[in-house]
């Protein structure tokens, strides 16, 4: 290896490595900082930024006009604008009428951030940036490490069900987060795979919470008769919907009769949801969930519709390089895997090889998967 003068020629091998040193670094300050992309989107949201620019016209609006309609300090709402211009919710552009300054718009993403309107995900990120959800992650290493309690049974003493039935404000952002994910999910399912429904006269939403999901599907597909099923003081106090019949039990116990059953969310009042129902439990809960529903389906053409994650096994590298959108989906499904384990006793997010194992014990003869376009997929299961 030659020298020049006191600097030595690195080789190929050298640079590739620094390289790497380099990118690692960067890297973990956007891990150990990563929450701070959380709390942006918080702070947003609460300000009404996405309303505000909204209600100002699609040309854009000045950090001015903004600090005014929000009355902001305009110092400290341009380091917030800039930080989600970086994330890609805002986009910055100079006007000649303006001359020269600078003006804001939303992007497809920064509208997301509404709280109202049938795409805005604001509940959701309210939900999961409250202190409550934000404290079990402290006592996450403690249940990896020992085994011990659940995080949320470590950070609160109850688990989240009993939590939420005991704290009406906390159920209250569930609910909303809830029927945040059904107005982004159902149309995806109804615009995905409606033919899953083809042939389907009755539907059974087993843990449907107050009917939201069920309205939504009984009214994209009106012949359907839909039974909505869950614990009876979440149904004693659901309202009427059309085609909706409410009826109350425990799905570990039976679950009603229909062509098929269908599981997804919840959305509740005064009580707790059943969030995607089937990632809340472990595999056994599963499996016992899913005999009472194939019980209550009948032998032929009778199914089992689930809307849920699916993650892949592919190798990541080859996925990043073939599909970033693919790559990107499955980090979403692994954060919510994380989340699983955070939040719930035993729940967690499932590989196909997985759900095969959990309907197989639970008697189906075969099932599918569905991809949509969001982060469940929908798998339907055949007596």
């Amino acid at each position: 290896m030659e020298e020049i003068g006191n600097r030595r020629e690195k080789t190929v091998g050298e640079n590739d490595y620094a390289d790497e040193e380099q990118r690692a670094e960067i890297d973990m300050w956007r891990y150990f900082f990563g929450f701070s992309e959380m709390a942006a989107l918080k702070c947003a949201i609460e300000l009404g930024i996405a309303e505000a620019m909204e209600a100002h016209g699609r040309a854009g609006i000045s950090l001015s006009e903004l600090a005014t309609a929000l009355n902001c300090s305009s110092s400290y709402l341009y380091r917030i604008i800039r930080f989600l211009a970086h994330l890609k919710f805002l986009k910055e552009k100079c006007s000649d009428a303006t001359n020269g300054a600078k003006l804001y718009t939303l992007t497809p993403l920064g509208r997301l951030l509404m709280k109202k309107g049938e795409r805005g995900m604001a509940a959701l990120v309210l939900l999961e940036t409250s202190p409550v959800m934000l404290a079990p992650w402290q006592a996450l290493s403690g249940r990896v490490r020992n085994n011990d309690r659940p995080a949320f049974e470590a950070a609160h003493g109850e688990d989240i069900w009993d939590f939420a039935a005991e704290n009406q404000n906390h159920s209250k952002l569930i609910n909303e987060a809830m029927a945040c994910d059904a107005r982004m999910v159902v149309p995806a399912i109804v615009n995905g795979c409606a033919d899953v429904f083809d042939g389907v006269d009755s539907v059974v939403d087993v843990g449907g919470g107050d009917g939201t999901t069920l309205g939504m599907l009984v009214k994209a597909f009106p012949w359907i008769k839909g039974i909505n099923f869950d614990l009876p003081h979440v149904v004693s106090v659901a309202p009427e919907r059309n085609s909706v019949e409410h009826i109350g039990g425990d799905m570990f116990k039976a679950v009603p009769q229909a062509n098929a059953a269908f599981l997804m969310v919840g959305i509740v009042t005064n009580a707790f949801p059943y969030i995607w129902v089937l990632h809340d439990w472990c595999d056994e809960e599963c499996i016992e969930i899913l005999k009472k529903c194939r019980e209550a389906i009948p032998k032929v053409k009778g199914k089992v519709i689930i809307v849920d994650a699916v993650i892949e096994e592919a190798d990541d590298e080859q996925e990043k390089e073939q599909d970033d959108d693919n790559y990107k989906l499955k980090g979403a499904k692994l954060m919510l895997d994380m989340v699983m384990m955070a939040h719930t006793n035993r729940g967690k997010e499932r590989t196909q090889e997985e759900w095969q194992y959990v309907l197989d014990k639970a008697g189906f003869s075969r099932f599918i998967v569905r991809p949509i376009r969001a982060v469940q997929s929908v798998i339907v299961a055949y007596y």
